[in-house]
């Protein structure tokens, strides 16, 4: 089937129903998963999916409605409810759709030869991954491995002259493994994840990976309530910058939902933070070259040196702030409608290794693992669980768990008095590492 064709014939098959404007969102997706445990396949699951979703406006009123069935009648149907839901909802003069605007090519974004590598190949790669973590003595469980991979494609056409399409791939190994000390039992894991099949990590460093984790988190003690330096690990960076981006997410900004809202151009955290969102980095994660919408993504500075530069907006939020869109249209899929989000963010990287940052505090806890909500986009205020090692005299002494960390986001996030270098951009939200000067710990 040609779904460029189908996509334009829709298009014009909404307006003759009574559509002013038209959507046409179109998606096919193929995944394969590889589950192994104990050297023993679990299961192999491979799946095809596919549907169209249609966003139509009748004056001003806009309704949604979406199928996974490509027959001409389930079509007509489909489109036939979302102009009706359109007759029924309130209309808003912000709703609106993009037109036609050139994109930019984004280099890597999709390996055919990922379906050419042999099922028996890919089940070797999950089989090995696993062995070679179970090698380390020091493990005693695996909690299994295993091996993805996927691709889609994306139309997108509106009845304001657009018609784009992008194919993008992804796959993937990894392993979960476990450590035991008397009645103590921790988890590790590790994965590698990249769009093209050559680029995934060597087996041997993603084990080891995993391994360590597990054990060099056994025999944690606890530390007493005090106030000292955090030191955020990469894979936790999530954790505060969460909240800092829910902040600057345009529909929050304008209801007003942000601690964020009155601060454009003003200087909100630590010059070493700068925050970077960039949909065109060649083989990213999240890269692409238009976003839900088909609005065309680029490379945008949110916050430059703890100055806030810039919100997030779709287009329909982006009206409603007298503005342009800024290419953040973030969609699930075909099933729903568009959302606003980021695309490859990462935190510019410092000048410090990991370890002159370790060295240089004298006491606080290197932070692995942390639960709860992070900042809250609202007011600001940070608490979590945390575990990780604690610091004294630029030393790793221990393990902890079973801490909290706790803050205002003002004051953490202008206590960034160390910026580290390893910033790895193979992570949709990538970081390097960094510290807090001083936040509150509770502890025993």
């Amino acid at each position: 089937m040609n779904y460029h064709d189908l996509a334009g014939r829709l298009v014009s098959r909404g307006r003759r129903l009574g559509a002013g404007e038209i959507e046409v969102y179109i998606q096919n997706s193929r995944n394969l998963s590889i589950q192994v445990r104990n050297a023993d396949i679990e299961t192999i699951q491979e799946a095809a999916a596919g549907g169209v979703g249609f966003r139509v406006l009748v004056d001003g009123s806009m309704g949604f409605s979406h199928c996974n069935d490509f027959s001409d009648k389930s079509l007509t149907e489909t489109l036939e409810r979302a102009i009706a839901f359109a007759r029924l909802t309130t209309p808003d003069e912000h709703n609106v759709l993009p037109g036609e605007m050139p994109h930019t090519y984004v280099e890597g974004l999709y390996d055919p030869s990922i379906a050419a590598v042999s099922m028996d190949k890919k089940i070797e790669m999950a089989l090995e991954v696993e062995a070679l973590a179970m090698g380390d003595e020091r493990i005693t469980h695996s909690s299994g491995a295993s091996f993805g991979e996927g691709d889609s494609e994306v139309i997108i056409a509106n009845s304001r002259g657009m018609m784009k399409s992008y194919r993008a791939s992804v796959c993937s190994v990894g392993v979960s493994v476990v450590a035991e000390k008397g009645d103590e039992r921790h988890t590790g894991w590790e994965f590698s994840s990249r769009r093209n099949f050559g680029d995934l990590e060597p087996l041997d460093e993603i084990a080891s990976r995993a391994a360590k984790k597990a054990w060099e988190m056994l025999d944690p003690r606890m530390v007493p309530t005090q106030r000292a330096s955090v030191i955020f690990d990469p894979a936790v960076a999530r954790s505060l910058l969460g909240g800092i981006i829910a902040a600057i997410n345009g529909e929050r900004v304008l209801q007003g939902a942000s601690f964020l809202k009155d601060m454009m151009d003003e200087r909100f955290a630590s010059s070493l933070l700068t925050i970077i969102d960039d949909g065109t980095r060649p083989k990213g994660m999240s890269s692409k070259p238009f976003d839900g919408e088909g609005v065309p993504v680029g490379k945008r500075t949110l916050v430059e040196e703890g100055v806030l530069r810039g919100f997030l907006y779709n287009t329909q939020a982006a009206r409603r702030a007298g503005t342009e869109s800024t290419g953040n249209a973030s969609r699930g899929g075909f099933t729903s409608l568009p959302g606003i989000g980021t695309h490859n963010l990462y935190v510019a990287a410092g000048r410090h290794t990991p370890e002159a940052i370790i060295a240089n505090t004298n006491r606080g806890i290197l932070l692995k693992g942390v639960t709860g909500y992070g900042i809250n986009p609202v007011n600001g205020n940070y608490s979590g669980g945390a575990t990780g090692f604690w610091i004294e005299n630029g030393q790793i002494i221990h393990p902890v768990q079973g801490l909290t960390i706790a803050g205002a986001a003002s004051d953490i996030l202008n206590n960034i008095d160390m910026m580290g270098n390893d910033l790895d951009l193979n992570r949709s939200l990538a970081a390097p590492t960094f510290r807090i000067s001083e936040m509150q710990i509770g502890g025993a």
